[in-house]
């Protein structure tokens, strides 16, 4: 997923104005024996600080491979990495959104990265990473950071409230606490009406899903009894709020609604904090992270996994380097000075420990452990264009039907999916 399309996600990245090192054509091998590899980075995914720490450093470990990089706008990426992977000419390590992989997989250009797993850690990656990385049962992307939603709320408010967010573990604990901070002229929680990924998370929790494959089909599965109860839930939490019951997070950006007023949560990433601090300085200091809650103890919620796989194109005469890179930036060293420098969550559970001591990203490590990906097809990509989801839960939260509404919106999704496939 790209983290552009993450509405907030933008605000926990570390905006690293990137330059790029090197042009795009692929490089051969030097009289001196050395071979330069050409790699695709993303806009902002790391600071340039970081960059040049890791190439320095693996230079450093493997003089006898050279890293040139390209950074890579968002805004045209897919179409721009399709021309790549169909040429002759293509980069030998490529960065892409974790959803993007399937649509490039499909199109044949990618190299088959499945015997490689095991030797890059693949049985601890985070699943939100390692399923959208894989296609037709074969593992194309090696997941390289994860970013999710949590629950920002304001400390102030619920010692006001005496609610103590330590305790909210559950669904139910969860309602109860807000309900009781939804007095005395503060807002228990903003949350708009179409913050889809939210309510993916809810739909997961309960067991269904936004569509599920049957044979060489996708259908959508809003209408099944399990996404009819995870919409119920997003309905009954957002009605403790304010929140505009016909936008998303985006229209008006809630961090600047947290910060103009007494609101008590809203569900963004950790980097949300830091927008509403800026924004009204009197509230720096004032607030707190917790994961989502689930239906139970035991689990955090279900959140949905926004982050970045790193893929080799099937045209790269540098396979062995190109693995190379990716097994050091992916491997225990890197992904730990990766998630403390980006406040990013590692891609593999067992590395949760490296922010352990950031409170933002410690909460989202919790939540990641159990994230979720958007339906692994290409198709979901013309989904998200016309985005139907959005109109299904601001007909329900304005009192149409839910049944009707979501056997409507999936035949939109239906019909999207088979479109864009």
């Amino acid at each position: 997923m790209k983290l552009r399309m993450l509405a907030g996600l933008c605000a926990l990245v570390i905006a690293g104005g990137l330059a790029a090192c090197g042009g795009s054509g692929s490089s051969g091998d030097s009289a001196d024996g050395t071979t330069t590899i050409d790699v695709w980075l993303m806009r902002d995914s790391v600071s340039a600080a970081f960059q040049q720490e890791f190439v320095d450093g693996f230079e450093a470990a493997h003089p006898d491979i050279k890293v040139k990089v390209q950074i890579q706008e968002w805004d045209g990426i897919g179409e721009k990495v399709t021309a790549a992977l169909a040429s002759n000419d293509a980069p030998d390590v490529i960065e892409t959104g974790n959803t993007q992989v399937a649509q490039f997989a499909q199109s044949g250009g990618l190299l088959d990265l499945s015997d490689k797993v095991d030797e890059l850690g693949g049985k601890d990656w985070l699943r939100g990473l390692a399923e959208p990385g894989a296609y037709e049962g074969k593992q194309y992307g090696i997941p390289y950071y994860a970013a999710n939603r949590v629950v920002i709320y304001r400390t102030d408010l619920f010692r006001k409230a005496g609610v103590d967010a330590g305790t909210i573990k559950t669904r139910d604990q969860w309602i109860t606490a807000t309900k009781k901070l939804n007095t005395g002229g503060t807002q228990g929680i903003y949350l708009p009406g179409q913050m889809w990924y939210a309510l993916a998370g809810f739909i997961w929790d309960e067991g269904g899903d936004l569509a599920t494959r049957s044979g060489d089909d996708w259908k959508g599965t809003l209408d099944t009894p399990e996404a009819l109860r995870g919409m119920d839930f997003y309905k009954e939490l957002q009605a403790l709020g304010k929140g505009p019951r016909d936008s998303d997070e985006a229209e008006p950006p809630q961090a600047e609604v947290m910060a103009a007023g007494r609101v008590a949560q809203i569900i963004s990433t950790p980097g949300g904090a830091k927008v509403v601090a800026e924004s009204n300085p009197e509230l720096k200091g004032r607030l707190g992270f917790f994961p989502v809650p689930g239906k139970t103890a035991a689990q955090p919620g279900s959140v949905f996994i926004g982050g970045s796989d790193l893929v080799v194109p099937a045209a790269s005469g540098k396979q062995d380097a190109a693995l190379t890179f990716i097994g050091e930036l992916t491997g225990d060293t890197w992904q730990r000075k990766l998630a403390v420098a980006m406040s990013y969550v590692p891609n593999r559970t067992t590395l949760a420990d490296a922010v352990a001591s950031d409170p933002g990203t410690a909460a989202m490590a919790a939540g990641a452990a159990v994230g979720r990906a958007t339906p692994n097809t290409p198709g979901w990509a013309a989904v998200e264009a016309k985005n139907p989801l959005k109109d299904y839960m601001t007909a329900v939260l304005t009192g149409a039907d839910a049944r009707s509404e979501a056997t409507e919106a999936s035949q939109a999704i239906t019909s999207a999916m088979k479109s864009g496939s």
